[in-house]
């Protein structure tokens, strides 16, 4: 382990866990390691399930890597169905292994591995697509550019282009009123928010400095009737 540690391996995976909300959640070698600014999505989530009286809500975990997130809100809420996805098979297996419901995990590119059935019916989809421009990725930490899967890392020249993917197809698969949180940074939380607002949510930045966490939320709302709107 020690050998692991000094050639660069990250900690997390060295262990073969990592601490997340008060979980001990399982990371292997060439999966992402859960950040702890990411408390701050479920928080998020956690916060808006409650507002909105949700008891048995249910959930997508996004790009989910190990499975954190997932995990953290199945911890928080029992009751609550939690579904898992990510492109990654070595990310699959670590979340199939983290999340009480193992069939909920699907092995795909974003939405494509949701079953149809799904389909408008998620109170909240959690978000940690990859957000780093791709030029950037060689100034991050060694443990991040070498040990964990680019496709976790990068997101196109502009950071952006996973999250406006994300975005675009986000409202097929919430209910109204359901919510899409995405983490971002400082500096691109303004674009992801207009993604969001082209999107047709009801987006908000938010600011966690307690974690150095920023966060885009949009609020998928119910369109009018078109009786309504002309009234």
């Amino acid at each position: 382990m020690l050998s692991d540690r000094l050639a660069g391996s990250p900690l997390e995976q060295v262990l073969g866990w990592a601490e997340f909300r008060g979980l001990r959640i399982r990371v292997e070698p060439g999966v992402f390691v859960p950040r702890l600014r990411t408390t701050f999505l479920v928080e998020t989530a956690l916060a808006h399930l409650a507002g909105a009286g949700s008891t048995a809500p249910i959930v997508l975990d996004l790009c989910c890597g190990s499975g954190a997130a997932g995990a953290a809100v199945e911890d928080a809420l029992p009751d609550a169905a939690v579904f898992a996805t990510d492109i990654e098979p070595a990310a699959t297996a670590c979340a199939r292994s983290n999340l009480a419901h193992p069939e909920r995990v699907f092995e795909g590119d974003l939405f494509d591995a949701v079953p149809t059935a799904l389909l408008g019916r998620f109170d909240v989809i959690l978000a940690n697509a990859p957000y780093v421009p791709t030029d950037e990725i060689t100034f991050m930490p060694q443990e991040a550019r070498l040990h964990e899967p680019g496709s976790a890392l990068d997101g196109g020249v502009d950071g952006l282009r996973i999250q406006a993917r994300v975005a675009a197809a986000a409202t097929d698969w919430l209910r109204p009123g359901g919510l899409l949180v995405i983490e971002t940074s400082v500096r691109q939380a303004e674009a992801t928010r207009e993604l969001l607002a082209e999107a047709g949510l009801e987006t908000r930045i938010r600011h966690s400095d307690d974690l150095d966490a920023t966060l885009v939320a949009g609020v998928h709302l119910e369109k009018l009737d078109q009786s309504d709107s002309d009234s």
